[in-house]
């Protein structure tokens, strides 16, 4: 076949015409050293704090030492496919991960990946967000007035937690903290009935850093079994993945929250546990070279946990006007952190900074825990700084003496060991204390309703129980709320309002109705 020059002059023609050409510019660097998940980079001159880089083989990094002659990056990936000589390019973003309604239900990793086998997660350009934003400032912001609800009686009703409020869970290993978080998520199911798109439901996060991946699994296991996986997602970031992944996992779990709150909704977020990522944090550190401080944490290391769980606010009502930022005023991100202590030292470092940095703890106590007490909440040094204000008006008149009582009781039983002859109001003090801790006590993933809560308590601080025998408080307060609830419906209706008060009214349909169930388990108990 033989061509004609006017017919190949007249193709090259065409094809110039329709030729587009664009000029961009790339950012590149090359890997100076690598080793332990950090690599020194030289060449990226325009590089930016946090911002993200691609490494050759698809291993992502975050800069997070920018030097006069390199750049220190962490990995975010498997460190093995990066080796020196390799080059490095900026994305020109910092670190970001997807957002939105479409990440509930799900389990991801640190950088939003989907790590449950369900597909992938359909996010747009638009949804990634992120990891470091900036919290809302004190205009935007309106005091905390809607109770929280955990569902267990010790917390509700004396360490009330409010929306918008940071309590921290602090204790030794294996006292039962991560059992109060998932409690505490169970208990969310009551505010839309377990629908993300309802929308008074409150969505909840769990960001777990360090741990097991089957305690994770255990943990998503118990979500799916008690109905309240549709309403959460679940950040892992478990001990076999890079510090990196582990020190970054609650700020992309607080991004995620705030995509929401910031839409107007109510959000639980709880991060088990910052002990972990501060420990990951001072790894990256030292290999990045910073110089070691107290504990041989870095200098920042209370800026790491400051400007995260100050990230939780109640949003004002007014908030769109001000900032464009809030779609809908009104919505609330609640965090409950979790510190791990050594023999109970709560005045180590981390503790003592986060203690510093939250509006209340929640200190729960080995030997408590051992004895049986459980949940082992030590009133003693438990407080909640803010969250009395949220607190529902009836559970606060119920348990107003709770904590006293308490008090008293362990006071008095320390000092009756030592002798027998004691007179009759410290027998009596004695004697209600007991059954108030036994009354307390509850069991693992039963989080009960705001009106089971008070009236139960109502039967302890009335006296009523007084008489009962201690092994069968449990059994009465079980069958005396069931005795309301077929008897009494529209009055358990009623207290289960987060605005409901305890009228005089109320009190005396409660009193008349512990009087007639006390007279039938009395009956029982002598058949």
């Amino acid at each position: 076949m033989q061509l004609q020059p006017s017919e190949v002059t007249s193709i090259l023609k065409k094809e110039i015409e329709g030729l587009e050409t664009t000029a961009s510019t790339e950012s590149v660097g090359q890997v100076l050293q690598v080793g332990d998940g950090v690599a020194r980079v030289y060449g990226l001159d325009d590089c930016m704090m946090s911002e993200l880089l691609e490494f050759s083989g698809g291993v992502m990094g975050m800069a997070l030492n920018l030097e006069d002659d390199n750049v220190g990056a962490v990995l975010l990936g498997d460190a093995s496919k990066v080796k020196e000589g390799d080059v490095v390019k900026t994305t020109g973003r910092v670190i970001s991960v997807p957002t939105g309604m479409q990440m509930v239900g799900r389990v991801v990793d640190a950088l939003g990946r989907p790590v449950d086998g369900k597909g992938a997660i359909q996010a747009a350009e638009s949804d990634y967000l992120p990891i470091e934003q900036a919290a809302p400032n004190v205009i935007e912001r309106q005091p905390v007035s809607e109770p929280m609800q955990t569902g267990i009686k010790a917390i509700d009703s004396m360490i009330p937690i409010g929306r918008g409020q940071r309590e921290l869970i602090i204790g030794d290993r294996q006292t039962g903290k991560t059992a109060l978080i998932l409690d505490s998520i169970l208990n969310q199911k009551r505010t839309g009935g377990g629908d993300p798109n309802h929308p008074d439901q409150v969505i909840c996060i769990y960001v777990a850093i360090g741990q097991k991946q089957s305690t994770v699994v255990d943990f998503a296991r118990r979500l799916e079994e008690g109905g309240a996986m549709p309403y959460t997602i679940v950040v892992n970031a478990s001990a076999s993945e890079e510090a990196s992944m582990q020190f970054i996992a609650p700020y992309t779990g607080t991004t995620m929250a705030e995509r929401l709150r910031d839409e107007g909704r109510h959000l639980l977020i709880a991060y088990d546990d910052l002990t972990k990522q501060a420990n990951a944090y001072r790894q990256v550190m030292l290999l990045l070279r910073r110089p070691p401080g107290r504990e041989a944490f870095p200098g920042d290391i209370f800026n790491l946990h400051s400007r995260l769980l100050e990230r939780s606010a109640k949003v004002s009502d007014g908030a769109p006007k001000l900032n464009p930022r809030y779609k809908k005023g009104g919505g609330s991100l609640t965090a409950l952190p979790v510190v791990e202590t050594q023999e109970g030292d709560v005045s180590a470092y981390i503790p003592t900074n986060v203690i510093s940095i939250t509006d209340g703890q929640i200190f729960l106590e080995g030997d408590l825990f051992y004895s049986g007490v459980r949940p082992a909440v030590n009133v003693g040094i438990s407080v909640s700084r803010v969250g009395g204000a949220a607190q529902t008006p009836a559970m606060k008149k119920v348990a107003g003496g709770l904590r006293i009582n308490l008090a008293q009781y362990r006071e008095l039983e320390a000092f009756a060991q030592f002798g027998s002859d004691l007179d009759k109001s410290t027998q009596e003090a004695l004697t209600r204390g007991a059954r108030l801790v036994e009354l307390l006590k509850q069991g693992q993933y039963r989080p009960l309703a705001n009106a089971a809560q008070v009236v139960a308590i109502f039967a302890g601080t009335s006296g009523a129980l007084d008489d009962v025998p201690l092994d069968k408080i449990a059994e009465f307060e079980k069958g005396f709320v069931e005795f309301l609830m077929d008897t009494r419906a529209v009055v358990m209706e009623e207290l289960n309002g987060a605005k409901c008060k305890w009228t005089d009214e109320i009190r005396d349909q409660v009193k008349a109705g512990l009087t007639e169930f006390k007279a039938q388990f009395a009956a029982a108990a002598a058949e």
